[in-house]
């Protein structure tokens, strides 16, 4: 999977003290039930980077298939419980 990145994105998703990279691990590493379809061809994640932090990112796919991060952040506690909940 090829993941597209411009100041944008990148500055969009460290507003909230995410790293390009750890956005890329919690998509890669998405277990089913993700990533969730949302409206208007977005596409949302829960999961963990390798350092264990639980993150929600919110991506699109362009027309050549790479994967462009619109939205990043920590989950809050109570989507961690849910999150941790889901998993067993």
């Amino acid at each position: 999977m090829h993941f597209r990145w411009n100041r944008w994105n990148e500055e969009h998703i460290g507003k909230h003290g995410i790293e390009p990279a750890e956005a890329e691990e919690v998509v890669l590493g998405a277990r089913h039930p993700y990533p969730f379809v949302q409206q208007e061809e977005k596409y949302l994640v829960w999961g963990p980077t390798e350092n264990g932090r639980l993150l929600q990112i919110i991506f699109v796919i362009d027309e050549d298939g790479s994967i462009f991060v619109i939205h990043a952040r920590p989950l809050t506690e109570m989507e961690k419980r849910r999150y941790r909940r889901r998993k067993r």
